[in-house]
């Protein structure tokens, strides 16, 4: 964890920001709920824990500038709450997800199965895709299990 930290003040610090302690309670929240797809809501109420003194404007503020120099992404799954997402080095793409339209769960596809569609659109359109996302929504394995199992009580 140190060493993403790390790597964030010093992307802080390229684009002229320090790293306060408010913003790295912050980050720190955001690295150990990496799983997770925290709203900023989420995100306050477990730096509140970190760092009692802390304000959600400036939760909101940590998030808003980590989005805008990409450290985050910041997602909308269509329920109205922006979320987000630590952005990973290892996928030159953020990863995709399969949101459920009954529970709300979302579960992760961290393949990039585009890159053939890239290929394509720089060849027919000339245009270079720089990031992209896609999210599927239905019904995830859960909540079928769930009507598997309420069909055969019935």
């Amino acid at each position: 964890m140190e060493v993403k930290v790390e790597k964030i003040k010093q992307e802080l610090q390229s684009h002229g920001y320090k790293l306060t302690p408010q913003r790295e309670a912050t980050v720190r929240v955001l690295l150990e709920n990496e799983e997770d797809h925290l709203s900023a809501e989420d995100v306050f109420m477990l730096v509140k824990d970190k760092a009692p003194e802390i304000g959600l404007a400036t939760v909101y503020r940590t998030l808003e500038l980590l989005s805008e120099l990409h450290v985050v992404e910041k997602i909308n799954f269509g329920d109205g709450v922006a979320r987000y997402d630590l952005r990973t080095d290892t996928n030159k793409h953020h990863h995709h997800h399969l949101i459920c339209v009954q529970c709300g769960a979302m579960d992760e596809i961290r393949e990039d199965w585009l890159g053939p569609l890239e290929e394509r659109l720089e060849k027919e359109f000339n245009f270079t895709v720089l990031d992209h996302r896609l999210d599927f929504q239905g019904i995830c394995h859960r909540c079928k299990d769930k009507t598997d199992k309420t069909d055969k009580t019935d």
